[in-house]
């Protein structure tokens, strides 16, 4: 099952990144994404979860990515993002990547290491990719950076392809709406 959705260019997704940084640090200007399937009332990527962040998010072929601002409502200091906000949009970005391939999955596993704080106000761009898989592990790894490019978050996490049970729960979760 696909769960992409809608074709979106990066101008029309919003993005204030056209270009992506490969591993050797070159740039690739993207032509185009889709936006990814979400649950409408998912806390991230709800459209219809009043608190939620109603983040979206979109795939390139290689890597899910969102583009948000941090909203003074999920500060944790004044002024400063809270860091459970930005874990829970790393972890989103990095699910994403993996739903993306049309794969339902859960969060065995995630860790953040924080480098620098995001100020509320600030955009901030999440991109999320799968560094590995085997059988029905998926080994990813997410970024949270600045809009001056600097990298505030950074995550990786092991991700569990649901079971014939539960991947009918999280499918109907999804289409359902």
């Amino acid at each position: 099952m696909n769960f992409r959705i809608s074709g979106k260019s990066p101008a029309q997704a919003g993005l204030f990144f056209g270009l992506v940084l490969t591993a050797d640090g070159s740039r690739l200007i993207q032509s185009r994404m889709d936006e990814i399937i979400r649950y409408r009332h998912c806390f991230v990527c709800g459209d219809q979860n009043r608190h939620g962040l109603k983040a979206r998010f979109y795939y390139d072929g290689r890597q899910a990515v969102s583009e948000v601002t941090a909203e003074e409502d999920f500060e944790g200091y004044r002024g400063i993002y809270h860091g459970g906000i930005i874990t829970a949009l790393l972890d989103e970005v990095m699910i994403k990547a993996i739903l993306a391939l049309g794969i339902c999955a859960v969060t065995a596993e995630m860790n953040v290491k924080f480098t620098r704080p995001v100020r509320t106000g600030e955009k901030l761009r999440l991109a999320g990719s799968i560094r590995s898989s085997k059988g029905r592990l998926y080994i990813t790894e997410g970024t949270a950076v600045n809009e001056a490019g600097n990298i505030c978050a950074t995550a990786g996490g092991k991700y569990l392809e649901a079971g014939p049970q539960l991947g009918a729960t999280l499918t109907e979760s999804i289409c359902r709406d």
